[in-house]
């Protein structure tokens, strides 16, 4: 989508016209785009939310390979509106036959931060790593492991963690990193951040990225030199730099030698 006309249309569009345009059958585009527009500016009315929630059980807007676009945005959409009462439908949708509701659901749910979900989580880790394969003529696995995993290491499941761990061996690598970032959560044990950390020197630029990504979200603080070292663009270390600091200073109550290291980092960045 061109970024000035979406930006035009944002200015444009109302919130009673992205209900609006949400409830009506016609124009596909127009659901979907009012979708995306609602969780982007997080509309929280009461009806915004209802329509999204409809949204959820569309049947209409159908992808060429059979997945449900609209039904992915929406997901999304009420992933970043905080509203409790997505937390029952989303977790029905982590049975959807469609790969990317699956995903998008889970994203959402690890969000909402509402641990009900848990148990639905952890059913789509049933069969393990030797279940964790490849969708033949698909771009992904069975399940949205990755989708998965972080959102279980967000919601603090620790009675996951023995199904989590055999998943730090998996094969794809953000699988592994995914796992290993959820075990840290969980156990708050060195191993499993030394693994993100190894990841940073991977060939891969994307890997990089990701790993850099995942030591931020869990404020692993000995990955603070690794962090600023990475082969990556400076803004993603900062980002991950920053992750570090924060975590850090929710632990402390005063600004501790830890602390000044890492703003010591960032600045050498900048």
């Amino acid at each position: 989508m061109n970024n000035s006309n979406s930006s035009d249309e944002a200015e444009q569009l109302t919130v009673e016209q992205a209900i609006a345009n949400l409830k009506q059958k016609e124009n596909l585009g127009a659901r979907y785009y009012a979708a995306w527009w609602l969780g982007k500016f997080r509309i929280t009315e009461p009806e915004a939310i209802a329509t999204l929630l409809m949204a959820l059980e569309d049947e209409q807007d159908r992808a060429p390979d059979g997945g449900y676009p609209l039904r992915r945005n929406a997901a999304r959409a009420l992933g970043k509106l905080g509203d409790k009462s997505a937390v029952e439908p989303l977790t029905r949708c982590l049975e959807f036959p469609d790969f990317y509701v699956r995903e998008a659901a889970a994203q959402a749910l690890e969000i909402l931060g509402d641990r009900r979900c848990i148990p639905a989580l952890m059913q789509l880790l049933d069969g393990g790593v030797a279940a964790a394969t490849r969708v033949p003529g698909k771009p992904h696995l069975v399940q949205p492991y990755e989708a998965i995993i972080e959102a279980l290491g967000t919601l603090g499941a620790t009675e996951a963690i023995s199904v989590i761990e055999p998943f730090t061996e998996h094969p794809t690598e953000k699988v592994k990193y995914a796992a290993a970032r959820a075990m840290y959560q969980l156990t708050d044990k060195d191993r499993y951040g030394e693994i993100l950390v190894r990841a940073l020197e991977g060939e891969d630029l994307q890997l990089r990225r990701s790993a850099l990504m995942d030591l931020g979200a869990v404020g692993y603080l000995k990955a603070g030199e690794a962090i600023a070292e990475t082969l990556a663009e400076n803004s993603m270390k900062l980002i991950a730099l920053k992750g570090l600091l924060e975590t850090n200073l929710r632990q402390e109550t005063k600004l501790s030698q830890e602390s000044i290291k890492i703003m010591n980092l960032m600045d050498s960045l900048l």
